[in-house]
């Protein structure tokens, strides 16, 4: 039996799953357990016969997940950052090859590859606290695999204002240019998902699962040239050692 997932909550509602990122007090920000924890309920859930639509939100009204807990990034070498790298090709490749429905329930901030995972989601549901955006700029990381997904979606002009301020949008923008789908209250961000989740479980299985398959073969080609590009990227950002120099100084702007 595996052990207990320590960083998130998995739970089955009928024919829907829900993980919750459960890190509030980091605002669900993400190690490499933690993403090891959601791979394996994704694999669990997606083996499970009885579940038909799949539910990503985080604990707390604060954040679905500010992205890398930067604790972990804390002194990478150039060989480090080259794994870690690798790491989030898995992880990104678990939510990619899902046969199943994902609905992203956005409870506040997507920063960072939080907003990267959550545009690989199938449906995002927020409210108008939520903000989004690519801030890895701001800390001396070189941004690879968020301009290519943003780039899928909005087009080159939209994605080099975006990953060259680093800035955060917020909710209604996101609507406005379809990265986030449905706005409601903020109390009725996990109802509606649910909602959601349970129209998509009830489509013809076959239907949905060949959908699902053709929509990830359609970027597949890129998908994998930008985790090479990124492993390339990072290689000369960290050997530059300005992300470590950002790293350490925002610990140090906090007394860390």
């Amino acid at each position: 039996m595996s052990a207990p997932a320590q960083y998130i909550v998995a739970e089955r509602h009928e024919t829907v799953g829900l993980i919750r990122l459960n890190r509030p007090e980091r605002l669900n920000a993400w190690t490499v357990s933690m993403r090891n924890e959601i791979i394996n309920v994704l694999n669990s859930f997606e083996a499970d016969p009885t579940l038909r639509a799949i539910i990503m939100t985080g604990t707390g009204d604060r954040a679905f997940c500010a992205g890398q807990d930067l604790e972990e990034a804390h002194g990478f070498s150039v060989d480090e950052a080259e794994i870690w790298i690798r790491g989030w090709g898995t992880f990104y490749s678990a939510l990619r090859y899902l046969s199943k429905p994902l609905v992203i329930a956005l409870n506040g901030i997507a920063a960072g590859s939080a907003f990267q995972a959550a545009l690989l989601g199938d449906i995002r549901v927020g409210h108008a606290g939520v903000r989004m955006g690519q801030p890895e700029i701001n800390s001396g990381i070189a941004s690879v695999t968020g301009p290519w997904i943003m780039n899928l979606m909005l087009g080159m002009s939209r994605t080099t204002e975006l990953t060259l301020t680093g800035r955060l949008m917020d909710a209604e923008e996101c609507h406005r240019i379809g990265l986030i789908h449905h706005i409601v209250e903020q109390p009725d961000v996990l109802k509606k998902s649910f909602e959601i989740a349970k129209e998509l479980g009830a489509k013809p299985p076959v239907a949905m699962r060949l959908n699902k398959a053709r929509l990830c073969e359609m970027t597949e080609p890129s998908f994998l040239e930008a985790i090479e590009a990124a492993i390339r990227h990072h290689r000369v950002s960290y050997e530059s050692n300005e992300p470590q120099r950002m790293v350490e100084a925002f610990f140090k702007a906090r007394g860390r």
